[in-house]
């Protein structure tokens, strides 16, 4: 009786969670996300912050904040995003993995789509718009330059005009930026970038006067408005950097409150999101300041991440002096982000993909199904193998398991005599039924040990399915077009024969319907518990984990379905052998 409470105990446990992570948690998110929807559109009038100031000599500077974009009030109606790119000269940037350009006046990457990745499945839908100039609601870009710590050395500003001396950025043909500050200082950015999200930034100045100039180079990131984050537990969404080898998360509501910073040798900082990263990477030989923070102006947020060095460069007259960065902005892949850190010396760089404190799990779990994926071509097939693998992994400790609930169920009916000759006697019930257990050597708790083992690999390949892009839009066969997604079809609207979109709460599709299925039959493999009421409450909970799974990944409802069918076989052939009948 004492190992029946303790499971039913588990069982309640375990719907409450999975209940409440539907009702506290995945709710939640879709209101915050309608509720940032409408943000953006009474932000479509909202001007830009003001500029921040450079702190006192005596200091290294800081890097300087993001200028207005405009004065005074705002327009009657705010240009579209297609409208500011045209205002302005650009270079255009055409890589296999990026296009956009770069704005000539204040050399801002401000304009950056990925080409391989959409929005939608239907790989007609729009790219993923990354980076977005100022002016736009959700403002997103990047700039580099320099400071100084004396205010009589005119530098480049968000207003400055450079000339490029080509119109186009690709992995062949960088674009480098002049200006003549006409003080005896010529400023020179090179561009380049690779094929896939890296961009290298050479700064160059030039002294043609007559007395030397300390100059201090940085680089930022600037993101307006309130970026929507999914609000899961489970994932990192906002300000993130490495700082000497430690990762720094700051939520953006912290720095609202109050700025962070750090000072770091290498490193990186930038803003993540679910599947994307913008992260400003220093010379990782060179110390240097990373700082987060936020500004308010006329009710809107401004954060930004910012780096600068705390060394200055002087260059002398007739002298030049260099510095060298790099921007990663694009897509979280993570064999892409290992070959950066371990190439580049980016220290680690691939820890920007959240992979949980389970990650000696999680990690494993999405290397063997990568691994499986470039076998078989399809994630969904490499779940399947992955799911087969596990059981064979844990072969041993199932037969086991299994043995002795086969034993359970054959020992079934004189269980139930024992519970039907001490009813009024639960103590003497307990002590026969402990004698019984005893003498045909059959433990009630080894049937939990499945279970057991299977929970931390659900857990685990269920951050796997939410966090790496590479499941982001991975196919299956049939209906099953993105893995990380859930089931869309619905049993409701009859797999969609009636037209009729039904509430979330009722989009119970096939796969959900199949592991719930499966899940019934296993049970019935089961010794059944002799009271009608656990009894019933036992026969539910397919019905129940099917609700609640429906809106779980589909990549995560096929493995569990597929685990039940290699458990039910498995099961079904030990108690053929063990002489039960089911």
């Amino acid at each position: 009786m004492m190992e029946q409470r303790n499971l039913i105990a588990a069982i309640v446990l375990s719907i409450v969670i999975l209940l409440g992570f539907q009702f506290l948690v995945e709710r939640p998110q879709l209101e915050r996300e309608r509720a940032h929807q409408q943000a953006v559109q009474q932000q479509q009038q909202t001007t830009q912050p003001a500029p921040r100031g450079v702190p006192a000599p005596n200091a290294a500077p800081a890097a300087p904040g993001a200028p207005a974009a405009t004065s005074g009030a705002a327009p009657a109606t705010a240009p579209s995003r297609a409208e500011i790119l045209a205002s302005t000269p650009r270079v255009t940037i055409d890589t296999p993995s990026l296009h956009g350009s770069i704005a000539l006046k204040g050399a801002r990457f401000d304009d950056l789509s990925l080409v391989n990745y959409h929005e939608t499945v239907d790989p007609k839908s729009p790219q993923i718009t990354l980076l977005t100039p100022p002016g736009t609601p959700d403002d997103y870009y990047a700039e580099f330059g320099w400071v100084a710590n004396g205010h009589g050395v005119k530098l480049p500003d968000a207003d400055t005009l450079w000339q490029a001396d080509g119109k186009t950025l690709t992995p062949k043909t960088p674009v480098t930026l002049s200006w003549d500050n006409g003080q005896g200082l010529r400023f020179l950015r090179t561009y380049s970038v690779d094929d896939d999200f890296m961009i290298s930034i050479t700064q160059k100045v030039e002294n043609t006067g007559s007395a030397p100039v300390t100059l201090y180079p940085y680089g930022l990131v600037s993101r307006g408005g309130n970026p929507p984050t999914s609000g899961y537990y489970l994932l990192f969404e906002g300000p993130l950097g490495e700082f000497d080898s430690v990762l720094k998360e700051v939520k953006y509501k912290d720095l609202q409150k109050a700025p962070e910073d750090a000072t770091t040798t290498g490193g990186w900082l930038g803003f993540t999101d679910k599947y994307w990263l913008v992260a400003l990477i220093p010379d990782q030989k060179v110390e240097v300041r990373g700082r987060f923070s936020d500004t308010i102006t006329s009710g809107r947020n401004k954060y930004q991440a910012d780096v600068v060095t705390t060394r200055g460069l002087t260059v002398e007259p007739g002298a030049s002096i260099e510095s060298h960065s790099r921007m990663f902005a694009g897509a979280k892949e993570v064999q892409l982000l290992n070959d950066y850190q371990d190439r580049l010396g980016i220290t680690n760089l691939s820890y920007a993909i959240d992979w949980g404190w389970f990650f000696f799990l999680t990690k494993p779990i999405f290397f063997a199904l990568d691994y499986l994926n470039k076998l078989v071509g399809n994630f969904g097939i490499a779940i399947l193998l992955l799911t087969v693998t596990i059981k064979a992994l844990f072969f041993p400790l199932a037969n086991k398991s299994y043995r002795a609930m086969s034993k359970l169920k054959k020992l079934q009916p004189e269980m139930m005599r024992i519970r039907e000759r001490c009813k009024d006697d639960r103590e003497r019930m307990n002590k026969e039924m402990m004698e019984l257990y005893k003498r045909e050597k059959a433990n009630p708790a080894a049937g939990c040990l499945p279970m057991i083992v299977q929970i931390p690999v659900f857990f685990a390949l269920y951050k796997v399915l939410y966090v790496t892009i590479e499941m982001r839009h991975a196919p299956f066969y049939g209906w099953i077009h993105d893995l990380s997604a859930p089931d869309p079809t619905t049993v409701f609207n009859l797999f969609g024969v009636i037209p009729w979109t039904p509430p979330e709460f009722l989009m119970i599709g096939a796969w959900p319907l199949i592991m719930g299925v499966t899940m019934f039959l296993q049970q019935k493999l089961n010794p059944q518990p002799a009271d009608p009421v656990q009894a019933k409450m036992f026969m539910i909970l397919p019905i129940v984990f099917t609700f609640m799974l429906a809106h779980f990944p589909s990549g995560l409802v096929i493995y569990w379905a597929w685990n039940n069918c290699l458990s039910i076989l498995q099961q079904w052939v030990i108690m053929r052998r063990a002489g039960v009948r089911s």
